[in-house]
């Protein structure tokens, strides 16, 4: 089992499905990233962190780095922002298509930067 699975596996059942979809979700677009826990928090890791997320009382917070907030700014529209985390509520469906192109967007930040 992964640090990360490890993670989701010790939260609460009823979260699981939600935290797992995330964790399936960024580890399809990061194939090549380590997984660690950093902060206490599920951690993509490709030659500096990537993207983080974790499970609070009320939201799953995804902390792609300020750089993604900015960029995708009006789709964020309708979350719970602040300068590097998006709040994703749990009483709502997990936005898939989102967090596709916002990892994209700091994998393709992250090659940019090393050259990879």
């Amino acid at each position: 089992m992964t640090p990360i699975e490890t993670y989701i596996h010790a939260q609460p059942t009823e979260h699981q499905s939600a935290l797992t979809t995330i964790y399936h979700t960024i580890k399809t677009e990061l194939p090549q990233a380590e997984e660690r826990i950093k902060y206490q928090m599920p951690t993509f890791y490709w030659h500096e962190n990537i993207i983080h997320f974790a499970l609070f009382k009320k939201h799953i917070g995804l902390y792609p780095t300020p750089s993604a907030i900015t960029a995708f700014s009006d789709e964020l529209a309708d979350y719970q922002t602040s300068k590097g985390a998006i709040q994703l509520p749990l009483d709502q469906p997990v936005p898939v298509a989102l967090i596709q192109k916002i990892t994209r967007f700091r994998k393709q930040e992250v090659a940019t930067k090393f050259k990879d």
